[in-house]
């Protein structure tokens, strides 16, 4: 029998996995995390095992081996980023992943405070639209303070993808370039590197202020080192504002000692080790390496 139990991630709809079969009892933690918007999943997971023998635990380590490395929950990242879009004087360009739904929340509280507009690009606003019957994101369609901007690349190739629908449900939501660079300081716009040369024709309004929502690794390639000098140009700025979706070292400890298991395997890690020097009833895995439960 396999039993799914919803998890905090920063993807939406993760879960973790009870198998129980001949026996022994599995349970899968899926990519997970203790520091975002939904703390009543992990309290329901540990609920849901409560008092349950399990066999094994395959505990993802992402952070184990970097302690350190440790952010703010989204509820903390959100106050900083509406901070940041109500004290910028230009265009806001926050750039995260859509598919973090608690990312899009977070932005799009922190510029309904703010008083601003939120400018989603077309796959933001689909995201948008196939999430809002369940969750608070509302409809772009809808909404006066979100608008949609279309990109070239989407204008060209929304036929031949035969999103024509999708195109006029959000046409009421449209919004131009020469619109947002009339009045840039109303607009928090999300953006990526790729929309520089086919959207912004090469420059950025003055001022511009980037919230880099991402791994930090990705700002030494190619496209993001372009749009930093593009944002010097502009007399603008780039501000580093993330959490992790993964959970936090200290708090795979805690997970793994509230579950309780007979047997620990780390998953999702390149600190096999650590997981042995911090928690106990560890057994270390190759890739391909066949462990029978007992």
């Amino acid at each position: 029998m396999v039993t799914a139990y919803s998890v905090d991630h920063s993807i939406y709809g993760s879960q973790a996995f009870l198998i129980e079969a001949d026996g022994a009892t599995v349970l899968y933690s899926g990519d997970l995390r203790m520091h975002g918007r939904k703390p009543g999943m992990h309290r329901s997971l540990i609920e849901a095992v409560s008092g349950r023998n399990i066999d094994v635990l395959l505990m993802e380590g992402t952070h184990i081996g970097h302690p350190d490395h440790k952010g703010p929950n989204e509820y903390e990242l959100e106050a900083e980023i509406a901070g940041l879009i109500k004290t910028a004087p230009g265009l806001v360009l926050p750039s995260f992943s859509p598919q973090h739904v608690d990312r899009l929340v977070g932005f799009l509280r922190a510029t309904k405070k703010a008083g601003k507009v939120f400018v989603a690009d077309a796959y933001t606003a689909f995201v948008m639209h196939l999430i809002a019957s369940e969750t608070s994101v509302p409809r772009p369609e809808s909404t006066e303070w979100v608008k949609v901007f279309f990109p070239k690349f989407f204008e060209e190739s929304f036929r031949r993808k035969r999103l024509e629908d999708f195109y006029l449900r959000m046409s009421p939501a449209r919004i131009g370039m020469e619109e947002i660079r009339s009045n840039p300081s109303r607009y928090v716009m999300l953006f990526r590197p790729s929309m520089m040369e086919s959207d912004f024709a090469g420059s950025l309004p003055e001022r511009s202020r980037c919230l880099y929502s991402r791994w930090t690794g990705y700002l030494e390639q190619p496209e993001w080192k372009m749009t930093k000098t593009k944002l010097e140009e502009a007399s603008g700025d780039l501000i580093e504002v993330h959490t992790s979706g993964h959970i936090y070292a200290d708090d795979i400890v805690t997970l793994t000692n509230q579950i309780n298991a007979k047997t620990v395997i780390p998953i999702h890690t390149f600190g096999r080790e650590q997981f042995q020097q911090r928690i106990s009833r560890v057994q270390l895995l190759k890739d391909g390496e066949t462990w029978e439960v007992r």
